[in-house]
């Protein structure tokens, strides 16, 4: 039995799990698991191109400009890491959807991870119905995203602006990942109330996201990195969860 097959059970009538017209770039340098993913992707709607290594990645995405990129972290040539940066950093590609794949489940890769700018991080061994769950809520995350009404909200110095997706502190901006954005967005707009981890998964994440609640943590401590000196905005209410500091706290 290959490696693929040991870890993954292909769902039967994938199709009812989603449909979609979305491209889909699969960059997995495990050939055995890369025909599953594309099988399975491919049988729920998605356009499925796979790359074996990190520069066929970067190359197909510039060519092909897929909605969403499915990257191991562990690739030859260029590693998944650096192609979740260089795929952010060019305006062409860096709006994509970003769903690491990967053997590693230490908290710091996850960090490393979310502050390149993955959406999503989900470790091996996975299934495959997971896995299509996590690829249709990250669609529904952007496709609410989009939807949501033209709006900012301003505390303290920071500035968070829907619309335009940017945020400011202290008249600078700071560049924050989707999840970054969408918790802060969340926080900032019910100053003092604690919201628990569960709150904001659901709030943020998506209610379709399936991730552990630590992961929350592992995105609170990404954006309180990049808030500078705004990051003790962001209170810890220890046993709960989190809040954005209500300004009449420290008035009088």
């Amino acid at each position: 039995m290959t490696y693929a097959q040991a870890i993954l059970e292909a769902p039967r009538n994938s199709r009812r799990f989603l449909m979609s017209t979305s491209k889909v770039l699969i960059v997995e340098d495990d050939r055995a698991l890369a025909d599953v993913l594309s099988y399975n992707l491919s049988q729920a709607g998605y356009e499925v191109s796979v790359a074996r290594d990190g520069q066929d990645a970067l190359n197909q995405a510039q060519v092909k400009l897929p909605d969403m990129v499915l990257l191991d972290l562990m690739l030859p040539i260029v590693d998944g890491i650096e192609v979740c940066r260089r795929l952010r950093a060019d305006p062409a590609t860096k709006h994509m959807l970003i769903l690491m794949l990967t053997a590693k489940d230490d908290e710091s890769d996850q960090l490393i991870g979310f502050s390149m700018g993955a959406d999503d991080y989900v470790t091996k061994p996975f299934s495959v119905k997971v896995l299509l769950q996590r690829v249709k809520a990250l669609e529904r995350r952007r496709q609410t995203t989009e939807a949501t009404t033209d709006d900012v909200v301003a505390s303290q110095g920071v500035v968070v602006d829907r619309r335009r997706h940017q945020v400011a502190i202290d008249n600078q901006p700071v560049s924050l990942t989707r999840s970054e954005f969408r918790l802060l967005d969340t926080l900032i707009r019910q100053p003092g109330r604690v919201f628990a981890r569960s709150d904001l998964i659901d709030a943020a994440l998506g209610e379709d996201t399936i991730v552990l609640e630590r992961t929350i943590d592992v995105h609170i401590r990404g954006l309180r990195s990049k808030m500078g000196n705004a990051a003790n905005l962001i209170e810890t209410v220890r046993g709960v969860g989190y809040r954005f500091r209500d300004p009449k706290s420290t008035e009088g």
